[in-house]
């Protein structure tokens, strides 16, 4: 562009246009490099090496599958295999015994001790004051006698049967919240992805006749040089569009506690996201 301008062809300020683009793709030059540092030092660690140790091999985008169809909407029995609501159920699980456990111990507990003497053929002579073989150690526990001591415990027991359902239900609606989130953004990411291939393929159609229309004399290397900035900026926004949906597939398979196909192989119908699935885990 410059032998042009020296010529005569292109006005100086084409070529301060031109030096202006030149300046800042050199300034977003660091920026990029910097990430790629990091992120080959982030993939460095995942495989469990120092940063300065080589990957075992290079990859691309083409190198990496999605599922065919990735879903719009989920069945609510999926949520269950999250650890959180897991753990959530299994609390909920242990509050719920830890009130039978406290009813429990609320009624009496008789022990009948066997002792040295005689004997005794009657029932009712079993208990009499005469017999020495049969005892009863009338160890009903102090449970009459513990000043309210075990209906204390039974109330501390029900407060944390209520709290452990607060919890539960709490973990299932953030768990749910989680699961839509991810769905609205690979929506999202399929029209973006969309549009910027469109993009891509109609930047390229526009260089590849900016370059006859350069072999013709039409147009001068400015022409050319703008159209490749353009596939270009394209081009980059195709590669972060498609990162973006990898990053949110991902994302899914983390709010779901893994995937979604193997309870679909069981039967399960898709569709279903809407459902409360509170009551029907608590009642298992």
């Amino acid at each position: 562009l410059q032998k042009q301008f020296t010529l005569g062809f292109v006005s100086g300020l084409e070529v301060a246009a031109a030096r202006a683009q030149l300046a800042q793709a050199e300034q977003a030059l660091p920026g990029l490099r910097k990430q790629l540092a990091l992120q080959r030092d982030l993939l460095a660690a995942l495989a469990g090496k120092l940063p300065a140790d080589p990957l075992d091999a290079e990859f691309t985008f083409d190198d990496f599958k999605l599922p065919a169809e990735l879903p719009v909407s989920l069945p609510s029995e999926l949520v269950r295999q999250r650890p959180d609501v897991r753990a959530a159920e299994a609390q909920l699980h242990s509050a719920t015994a830890e009130v039978g456990v406290a009813i429990a111990n609320m009624l009496p507990q008789l022990t009948i001790t066997g002792s040295y003497g005689g004997t005794a053929t009657v029932f009712n002579q079993m208990f009499s004051a005469g017999n020495v073989f049969w005892s009863l150690a009338g160890n009903v526990a102090q449970t009459f006698f513990a000043g309210g001591t075990m209906l204390a415990l039974k109330h501390g027991a029900d407060a944390a049967l209520v709290q452990a359902e607060a919890q539960y239900r709490s973990t299932v609606i953030n768990a749910f919240q989680n699961v839509a989130d991810t769905l609205h953004a690979i929506d999202a990411d399929a029209e973006t992805l969309r549009a910027a291939i469109t993009s891509e393929q109609a930047a390229r159609t526009t260089l590849e006749i900016t370059e006859k229309q350069l072999s013709s004399g039409y147009v001068n290397v400015l022409a050319v040089l703008n159209a490749e900035q353009t596939m270009r900026t394209a081009t980059q926004a195709t590669a972060q569009a498609q990162a973006a949906r990898f990053t949110d597939t991902v994302a899914l398979y983390q709010s779901l506690g893994g995937g979604w196909w193997n309870r679909q192989a069981e039967g399960t119908q898709v569709g279903d996201a809407g459902k409360p699935a509170r009551a029907e885990v608590a009642t298992r």
